[in-house]
């Protein structure tokens, strides 16, 4: 008769998530930038204004112009979101944040929010622009994932409260 093992623990859950309609519309605006350069930098040579002519260099100098416009615009679409037990990992459009499940003090998403927030132990609020309302069930899901790795960190830190009713003599 074989030996029963013992159950392992299950791993962690871990929430991950981007915002995947707005990477989609900015990758869309970002192609069409550079489809609307290109044909701009083609037609370039035939036309002139005037007694300026656009040559080689005017044509290099547009597209690379087209290059940055999108660039800048697919950059609207970095927001991204990582947790685990240890804490999460908040990276917006322009900057990024690693907090510990301790400095956390609640994950808000209401029903009229454009995305979640997290409410932090100091009072401040963190907005976490990865979880869009407009991507619905995901959003939800990755909430949900987040509330629950909290509440799991709370439940392993939490201190007992004194019974205040009665002090101790």
């Amino acid at each position: 008769m074989p030996a029963r093992q013992a159950p392992q623990p299950a791993n962690p859950p871990v929430v991950s998530a981007v915002p995947r309609l707005v990477r989609m519309v900015v990758a869309a605006a970002a192609l069409a930038i550079l489809v609307v350069t290109t044909v701009i930098v083609l037609r370039l040579p035939s036309s002139s204004v005037g007694v300026v002519a656009f040559g080689t260099v005017d044509q290099v100098a547009m597209f690379g112009l087209g290059l940055l416009v999108a660039a800048a615009v697919l950059w609207l679409g970095r927001p991204r979101v990582d947790a685990d037990e240890h804490g999460i990992r908040v990276r917006n459009i322009a900057t990024g944040q690693e907090l510990s499940w301790a400095q956390v003090a609640a994950v808000r998403f209401e029903k009229k929010s454009s995305w979640a927030t997290l409410a932090l132990r100091n009072g401040d609020e963190l907005s976490v622009v990865a979880l869009q309302a407009w991507d619905g069930e995901r959003t939800l899901t990755a909430v949900r994932g987040l509330r629950s790795l909290l509440a799991a960190h709370q439940a392993a830190h939490a201190k007992p409260r004194e019974d205040l009713l009665y002090p101790p003599d």
